[in-house]
C-alpha cells in the first residue's frame, strides 16, 4: 500500500468517525437537527471563552513566548 492509498484510507476513516459523531449528536437531541446545531454552537462558544480565560491566566514566564498576546486596543480620550 502506498502513501496515497494510506491517506485515502485515513480520510475515509476520519469521515466515517465524523459522520458517526454527527448522527450521535442529532440522536441526543431527539432527531432535531436545529437543536443539535444549537447545542454545538453553544458548546463551541463556551470552549472559545474558556481558551480566552486560560490564555489570559497563563503566566508569561511559563509560556516563554509561545503564546502571542492579543493586540491591545487603544482607547482615545
Amino acid at each position: 500500500m502506498n502513501a496515497s492509498q494510506c491517506s485515502k484510507k485515513s480520510e475515509a476513516e476520519t469521515t466515517a468517525l465524523v459522520e458517526a459523531e454527527v448522527a450521535k449528536a442529532i440522536a441526543s437531541c431527539g432527531g432535531d437537527v436545529r437543536a443539535a446545531l444549537r447545542a454545538t454552537l453553544i458548546a463551541n462558544a463556551y470552549l472559545e471563552a474558556e481558551i480566552e480565560r486560560l490564555t489570559e491566566a497563563i503566566s508569561a514566564g511559563f509560556a516563554r513566548g509561545r503564546m502571542r498576546k492579543a493586540p491591545q486596543q487603544i482607547t482615545k480620550i
